[in-house]
């Protein structure tokens, strides 16, 4: 699919919410994360180059969203999350996409997330990946380094707000 196809649809207004569930993914993987359990060590690959670490995000609300190109429901949950990451950053949200499949070549998806605020992964080292096979897949990790949501399927505008909110309030521990 060619990255101005895909930025079409990206742009799509709100799916019926019978789309907005998980679409299986081709192979099913199992993460290591439990929600109430400490965040296992992770390294980020960045798609625009470096590495971003669990270590130097301490002290935010972090968002590890698994998503694939051919997803419909990724499609719909990825400016949702855009959006809401452009509004809460200053509150110390943080918010990753990690791309789970090689439709596209990397350089496509740097030209996909110029566009958007979100920082784009190439990989992640550390016990993740999509839950119950299917895509979008969010975690989330409090400011002290705890998993307080991991689950498939994928987030509305109410949904962020019912989590994130009581989230970006709490002081770390």
């Amino acid at each position: 699919m060619g990255i101005s196809r895909l930025s079409r649809r990206l742009a799509l207004a709100a799916l019926p919410l019978s789309l907005l569930g998980a679409a299986p993914a081709p192979q099913p993987m199992f993460a290591a994360v439990k929600e109430g359990q400490p965040a296992p060590p992770f390294t980020l690959r960045m798609i625009k180059g470096g590495t971003v670490s669990l270590d130097e995000l301490r002290g935010t609300v972090i968002v590890l969203n698994f998503w694939a190109t051919w997803c419909v429901p990724c499609r719909t949950e990825l400016p949702t999350l855009d959006r809401y990451y452009e509004l809460r950053k200053d509150a110390g949200l943080r918010v990753y996409a990690v791309t789970t499949e090689d439709s596209l070549k990397p350089y496509q998806l740097k030209k996909l997330f110029d566009v958007l605020h979100i920082e784009p992964v190439r990989s992640i080292k550390g016990p993740y990946d999509v839950l119950d096979g299917g895509v979008p897949t969010n975690i989330v990790i409090d400011r002290s380094g705890v998993v307080r949501y991991a689950k498939a399927g994928a987030f509305t505008l109410d949904s962020l707000n019912a989590l994130l909110v009581p989230l970006l309030n709490e002081k770390p521990k």
